[in-house]
This record gives structure tokens, C-alpha cells and sequence, in this order.
């Protein structure tokens, strides 16, 4: 038993309590389920999981040491694991993003030097 008293203490040094974690987690995950709820939507199981696990990560650095970037490291990687799978999903939408550079006065894709025109 002393084994698992010292992870909790080891824990609850890094988290904080266990029920102020729970307190955050569970609210901002009641916050998620209503909004999707009020939309009739549902996520695919790996976009709930990872939706739960940013919140599970979010409550440790609001309730624990906002300074340990594991929890942030973590956050990026359920997001980035479901962003994998869409990406190889047919159907799936992404952003376009081009970086573009102001050179002599006018904008240019970054990328392939060409001129962007905009309109006002």
C-alpha cells in the first residue's frame, strides 16, 4: 500500500487534489457534451476520447503546476492522433494555409514566389 500512497502524494504534488482535478475535468466535459448535445452532433469515438483527455490535461494544469509541459505535450498528441486519421480519411476537410511574404511592395505565396492579388 505504501507504493500507491507514494504516488499519490507524488501526484497530488504535481496535480494538486484529486477532487479539484475531478471538479475541472468533469465541468469542462459537461460544457462539451451539452454544446454538441444542443447541435444533435456526434463525435466518432477517437474525437470524444481525444476531446476527453485535452480536458482530463487541462484540468491537471489549471488545478496542478501550469508549468509541467507533459500535460501540453499530451494535448498536442491526442489532438495530432485524430488529426491523422482525418487526414486519411475520405470525405475529411482541411485548412489550406499559405504563408505569404510581403517582398517590394507586393504579397507572394512563400512557397512558389507567384504574386497574390488580392481584392478590395
Amino acid at each position: 500500500m505504501t507504493d500507491v500512497n507514494s504516488t499519490l502524494d507524488e501526484r497530488g504534488s504535481r496535480y494538486g487534489s484529486f477532487t479539484g482535478h475531478a471538479d475541472i475535468t468533469q465541468e469542462l466535459k459537461l460544457v462539451i457534451a451539452y454544446h454538441l448535445g444542443s447541435r444533435k452532433k456526434r463525435l466518432a469515438n477517437d474525437q470524444q476520447e481525444a476531446l476527453d483527455m485535452i480536458c482530463h490535461k487541462i484540468g491537471r494544469i489549471i488545478n496542478g503546476d501550469a508549468d509541467y509541459a507533459e500535460n501540453f505535450r499530451d494535448i498536442a498528441g491526442y489532438a495530432t492522433l485524430v488529426m491523422k486519421r482525418l487526414l486519411e480519411t475520405d470525405g475529411a476537410t482541411d485548412a489550406q494555409v499559405t504563408h505569404i511574404r510581403r517582398v517590394e511592395g507586393e504579397w507572394q505565396d512563400e512557397q512558389t514566389g507567384k504574386e497574390i492579388t488580392t481584392s478590395t
